[in-house]
């Protein structure tokens, strides 16, 4: 199935409209309120596209396209819409900020009990989890962005109003979020012969080594790493000293939320209120990982920076996390590739070290940070091709790509999901979990990542077949009528085994959204340059362009009007032809050959006309 961005960007709008919003206002779910990722989630499958997108741009109601409106017709007309989502924001920004009015982050009913016969306390629910401090990140950045463009179209004195008053209200979140995320980084530091450190090196080791040698790989490797560490990291973090010891592991990233005894951020022009003290413990998720990492890239987007949507103490904050951000990619992407055979993120599945947990969705979350650190230093080389085909691996080990056997444990991945117990969730009142669901959305994404990178013919053609595979399963698995209709997710419609029927999934929705944006983004490009046809397009107009010269030369001054017209024609192209030939040789190509065919028409014609003289 083809992955065609803005046909279906429209159908998941209209799908988002059709069930979330009534005479252009948005209507609450039962579980609105209760999670925060959840709503910002939901508001992110309108607004992101809007953002991203220019063709889906709502901030400038002129040039709104009429597909678009359609598409939104129940969130207002084209006129309506704007003030309509500046409503539903403002909604969101008041729902989810406390009694001292300070942002809140709540997980709400996206965290789960280990006991299943353990109630959540209103305080559990409301505890902030690093997934809604990153998608607040994009949510206010994109929000910003859109009042920022829109602020100048509008003169309706309402409408000013409550446009200043979201604006205010998103920067006070985007910098609670930006410090929330600055406090739930971590670096835990373990000896070599602690359980997680013999853990940690049977990963990295691959038993081809003995743990002496391992260790003194690591302590190599990571050294300059370590050196950062000690050195550039303050704000909001406590580093264990004895990371200063090279016979000591250490792992870095985000856990699951504030980490206990984390320091409050004091350095600010303008102190925000609410830093609540953390409770997760000193341990890196990948999976939080990968989620702080996606929005904390959008602090640096061009549109962050061309519009100017910081000040001065997020600016501050987003250079804290930026290092972060790069500490986080180097040092799993070092670890997925460690060694100088076989990488660890090829022996599948992934284990981890500090939870003791194993499954194909991890050795997907180290390798969605593998692809981080590759667009951030544009490898194109061997490590790509090899990401390739761990993608390939997963996608089949995950029944995306082939059949589901019976009672096949993969379905596991899919529906239930894979669960994480929060270390540290005890301190609430009882030990809490995370579940995912979203494999095939967050490995579609990956894979579409890797194409935008890719630079090699035969490796972007395998992801582009891997990815419409991967999608094609994807639109299968949209709720096909009944509430959510259109949106997602029916695991059972390519899964008939599962346990759980239809359930609508913001997470799954709002993934394949970003999937779309960055699909266009991907077709936005120009094509890989294959520089062998390059050569055979350059030695084809060579020969047209000489032949060409040979039939003006030979034309006479009586020539009729056809042939001139088909002189001037051929001339055209071939300077058409010549202009693509550096950036799409295979079009310069295919423009040549008809050329050519026409000049030896020309040629016998002209030859045909001399011998009946």
């Amino acid at each position: 199935m083809q992955i065609k961005p803005r046909q279906h960007l429209l159908d998941i709008w209209r799908a988002v409209a059709r069930h979330s919003f009534d005479d252009g206002k948005l209507v609450w779910e039962d579980t609105d309120g209760l999670s925060s990722v959840a709503d910002a989630e939901r508001l992110l499958c309108l607004l992101y596209p809007a953002t991203e997108v220019p063709a889906f741009r709502l901030d400038q109601p002129d040039t709104t396209e009429r597909d678009v409106l359609r598409s939104l017709e129940r969130v207002g007309s084209r006129l309506e819409i704007p003030p309509n989502l500046i409503t539903a924001l403002s909604q969101f920004m008041r729902s989810h900020t406390g009694p001292d009015d300070s942002p809140t982050f709540a997980g709400g009913h996206y965290f789960r009990a280990t006991d299943a016969q353990q109630k959540l306390t209103h305080e559990q629910y409301q505890l902030g989890v690093v997934d809604s401090y990153s998608m607040s990140v994009t949510l206010c950045l994109a929000t910003l962005g859109f009042l920022k463009v829109y602020e100048p179209s509008t003169t309706r004195p309402e409408v000013r109003k409550a446009l200043g008053e979201l604006r205010d209200a998103t920067n006070t979140r985007l910098t609670a979020a930006m410090i929330s995320l600055l406090r739930s980084f971590t670096v835990n530091v373990f000896d070599a012969e602690s359980e997680q450190g013999k853990r940690l090196i049977q990963v990295i080791g691959q038993e081809r080594q003995s743990d002496r040698a391992v260790l003194q790989q690591f302590s190599r490797r990571f050294r300059p790493l370590r050196a950062t560490i000690i050195e550039s990291l303050s704000r909001g973090i406590q580093v264990d000293e004895s990371i200063r010891d090279e016979s000591q592991l250490f792992e870095c990233g985000w856990a699951w939320g504030v980490v206990k005894d984390a320091p409050t951020i004091t350095d600010l022009d303008i102190q925000v209120p609410g830093q609540p003290d953390g409770i997760a413990d000193r341990l890196p998720y990948v999976y939080f990982t990968v989620i702080a990492l996606d929005g904390i890239q959008d602090l640096f987007s061009d549109r962050t920076l061309t519009l100017g949507l910081l000040d001065a103490d997020q600016q501050k904050l987003a250079e804290a996390l930026r290092l972060r951000w790069e500490l986080s990619q180097q040092y799993w992407s070092a670890i997925a590739r460690f060694g100088s055979e076989r990488w660890p993120l090829e022996d599948l599945p992934w284990q981890t070290t500090g939870l003791r947990l194993e499954s194909e969705y991890f050795s997907l979350t180290v390798a969605a940070i593998l692809v981080h650190d590759l667009v951030r230093r544009k490898a194109t080389d061997d490590d790509l091709t090899r990401t390739v085909a761990i993608m390939e691996r997963l996608a089949d080990r995950g029944r995306v790509t082939s059949r589901m056997t019976r009672n096949d444990p993969a379905i596991e991945l899919h529906n239930p999901g894979v669960t994480m117990p929060l270390a540290g969730s005890e301190r609430s009142g009882g030990p809490l979990q995370w579940r995912m669901t979203d494999f095939s959305a967050q490995l579609l994404k990956r894979i579409i990542q890797l194409a935008e990178l890719s630079r090699n013919i035969d490796a972007q053609d395998r992801l582009l077949r891997l990815g419409e595979q991967a999608f094609e399963h994807l639109w299968y698995r949209r709720i096909e009528d009944g509430d959510g209709a259109g949106l997602w997710d029916n695991a059972r419609a390519v899964y008939p085994d599962t346990r759980v029927g239809r359930r609508l999934s913001w997470s799954i929705t709002e993934r394949v959204t970003e999937c779309l944006v960055a699909a266009r983004n991907l077709y936005e490009q120009q094509p890989i340059r294959s520089p062998e046809l390059a050569q055979l397009a350059r030695d084809l107009l060579s020969e047209a362009t000489h032949l060409f010269g040979k039939e003006q030369m030979e034309a006479s001054a009586s020539a009729d009007g056809s042939r001139g017209r088909a002189m001037r024609s051929i001339e055209s192209r071939l300077d058409h032809a010549r202009g693509l030939v550096d950036d799409r040789p295979a079009t310069a190509f295919a423009l040549a050959l008809p050329v050519l065919q026409e000049l030896d028409t020309l040629a016998q014609a002209r030859g045909a006309a001399a011998q009946e003289v």
